[in-house]
């Protein structure tokens, strides 16, 4: 029997790309194949720092046998990186349920420590981080109202992500819930040229005019 192989849980850029660690490059590097989101995503990547690695495709999409066929991999001694599209895997993300499932047949899962959008964006917000409350991204349709009211009544600071076509409606929502006087920090497009933060109460944001195009990670304090 081969010994088994290794999955490193590598953080990537959520958006400049020279934010990736050198132990990142290390990995990608070394490892027999990369499982990814987005392979064109992925290869963009890896070709900017001259990387070329077997691309697997790995979503929220992918099927039973997908997972069996990784797993396979690693039983045959393959080591291999687990990367998202941006950010750190696993965090509001496919990746947790794939983790979840390789903890039974394999030991050795590495995390790559990195960039992500949520702790970026908590440590630029001035509020208070000491204890805060993750949501990831409101549901699309049910239980969106549970969802907001959740937030408005948290005792903790609070973030979570919206997509660029739903922050239009996220922010209407949240100005029916909230405490007029409640503190919010909007972080769009993180560490990308068109990086752009805002803050205020939910009145004066939504007097900003904010564009729905780009990544958001919202942070609501009391």
């Amino acid at each position: 029997m081969p010994e088994l192989g290794k999955l490193y849980i590598v953080a990537t850029p959520i958006g400049n790309l020279v934010d990736i660690t050198l132990r990142a490059l290390e990995t990608l590097k070394s490892v027999d194949a990369v499982l990814c989101e987005d392979t064109r995503v992925t290869g963009n990547l890896l070709n900017h720092f001259g990387i070329k690695k077997q691309l697997i495709s790995y979503h929220q999409h992918s099927t039973e046998s997908k997972v069996e066929e990784i797993i396979g991999l690693l039983e045959e001694g393959k080591n291999l990186a687990l990367v998202t599209d941006a950010g750190t895997p696993g965090i509001s993300d496919p990746g947790n349920e794939l983790i979840s499932r390789i903890t039974y047949h394999v030991s050795c899962i590495i995390p790559i420590s990195g960039v992500s959008a949520l702790t970026t964006a908590l440590s630029i917000s001035g509020f208070k981080t000491d204890r805060f409350l993750f949501l990831g991204f409101p549901s699309h349709k049910k239980g969106r109202q549970t969802f907001f009211k959740e937030v408005a009544k948290a005792e903790y600071t609070v973030a979570f992500y919206e997509s660029s076509h739903r922050i239009k409606k996220c922010l209407s929502e949240l100005e029916g819930v909230l405490d007029k006087k409640a503190k919010m920090c909007i972080c769009r497009e993180l560490t990308k040229k068109f990086e752009t933060i805002y803050r205020g109460t939910i009145e004066e944001i939504l007097q900003m005019n904010i564009p729905d195009k780009g990544e958001f990670v919202i942070v609501v304090s009391k």
